[in-house]
């Protein structure tokens, strides 16, 4: 068995769990292929290294996100403390200043004397002599630009043909929002009143439909005023390289849009096999939402994927009918992302199904966001640490290691774990949120920020 656990990725995820791994007194081997390799985005020869926006966003218990970091922060996380630490003026948001964030992780990880930090190219994650998963423990945490030769590697060790990739995703909507004097249930072709069916029959009908899908209806003015506002929004600029590989397999919606006034009815929002049921005549046009988790808490919009702003997004989105307060637990983004079917291939430890002595970490798993990868970043550690130490310790210290450690499904840190290792067809990566934890108990709660508090207070008492 080897005397180290191996890491592979330098970045948010990779440099957290050697922290932590290395607090546990064990050593750490941690391959980064900077500065041999840039991939397209990278551009400092530093480990985290920011490549977008230097925000690690809100800072408030109310919001997903910044309870995420306050459970970092209460586990000792190295990043979240380094965050604070280099942070710059942002009113209620943690922004850092990107160069002095990345220069003091590399300084902190460097001159760790646990950490020994290998820069090459990893291509064999179970063969070479010093990498090898049949006999050590290896966490993965290479990024959604993983390298294509490393690529090719995880599709073999997770029996996999390729690896994920997504240059698009639809916003995703907390099901609590939704008008449903509007909106309602149901499938294509299921919707539309029988011939000599009463309208009270017809709607008592819609009721035991399947709630894999809302339906919200529009009248010609609302859809022609959605379109106008959606062909008026601006755009996210893409990376060059993104560019190249977007727009040939997917078709935006604010792109089909600009095609013609009644290019989305005869593609996403067509409205046939539906009948309002405020009128009982077919609408305009329909917007579907398909539900995304096993709770039904939150929905994704169909055919929805978009490169608008998230501003823009949240003011045309929002004029679709029943959508008027919509809570946007994800906004639609588009860029490149490689990521594994975590939902078939890992636990809610970051850990392989298939070999326990593999972890993966960051948003190859299909978390997404800067503190969301530390958070996978910390899971995989603490397990790491705990499988390294059963298989190396005396026999008497092995009833604190012998048990998986799983976060509760009431904090973040648990509940984005369960979603990425929950089956879902329709997986794609997810960011912190309120909608992935369950509800409360009891009378529901309508004010919005007491709601938050309250799901706060549960998820750092259960933290404890």
């Amino acid at each position: 068995m080897k005397d180290y656990i191996t890491i592979i990725g330098g970045g948010l995820a990779g440099c957290e769990a050697a922290y932590q791994i290395a607090k546990a007194g064990i050593k750490v081997k941690l391959y980064e292929m900077k500065p041999v390799k840039f991939s397209e985005a990278h551009s400092n020869e530093n480990l985290a290294e920011i490549v977008c926006s230097n925000s690690f966003k809100s800072n408030l218990l109310t919001n997903a996100c910044g309870l995420l970091k306050e459970e970092l922060r209460r586990l000792d996380s190295l990043l979240i403390r380094i965050a604070d630490e280099t942070q710059v003026p942002a009113g209620q948001a943690l922004a850092v200043d990107r160069e002095k964030f990345s220069k003091r992780v590399t300084e902190e990880i460097e001159n760790n004397p646990l950490i020994e930090v290998i820069h090459k190219e990893v291509e064999n994650v179970d063969c070479s002599e010093e990498i090898d998963s049949k006999n050590g423990i290896v966490i993965i945490a290479t990024g959604p630009l993983t390298s294509e030769k490393l690529a090719k590697e995880i599709s073999k060790i997770t029996g996999e043909d390729k690896l994920y990739f997504y240059d698009a995703a639809a916003p995703i909507i907390s099901k609590d929002s939704i008008n449903f004097d509007i909106a309602f249930y149901g499938n294509r072709y299921d919707q539309e009143k029988k011939k000599d069916e009463s309208i009270e029959t017809w709607k008592e009908r819609q009721k035991e439909q399947e709630k894999s899908y809302i339906n919200l209806p529009m009248n010609q003015e609302e859809y022609e005023n959605f379109w106008k506002a959606l062909v008026e929004a601006e755009v996210v600029t893409l990376h060059d390289f993104e560019k190249r590989e977007i727009f040939e397999g997917c078709m935006p919606i604010e792109v089909m849009a600009k095609r013609g006034i009644d290019t989305l009815r005869f593609g996403p929002l067509k409205p046939v096999g539906f009948d309002d049921l405020r009128t009982g005549r077919r609408p305009y046009a329909v917007v579907q939402l398909r539900q995304d988790n096993s709770e039904g808490t939150i929905y994704n919009m169909v055919g929805f994927q978009t490169n608008l702003k998230f501003g823009e997004q949240k003011r045309a989105f929002s004029m679709i009918p029943g959508l008027e307060n919509a809570e946007f637990v994800k906004y639609g983004v588009m860029h490149r992302n490689t990521y594994i079917n975590s939902t078939k291939l890992l636990d809610e430890t970051y850990n392989l199904k298939s070999n326990p002595n593999i972890y993966f970490a960051g948003q190859i798993t299909g978390v997404e966001g800067y503190v969301e990868s530390i958070s996978s970043g910390m899971v995989a550690a603490l397990n790491a640490i705990a499988d390294f130490k059963k298989m190396n310790f005396k026999s008497e210290e092995l009833n604190y290691y012998q048990n998986k450690i799983v976060f509760s499904e009431n904090t973040v840190i648990g509940a984005l774990a369960k979603y990425i290792s929950t089956e879902n067809d329709k997986f794609q990566p997810m960011n912190a949120n309120f909608g992935i934890l369950p509800e409360l108990e009891g009378k529901k709660i309508k004010d919005k920020k007491e709601r938050y508090m309250k799901l706060a207070e549960r998820s750092l008492k259960n933290l404890k």
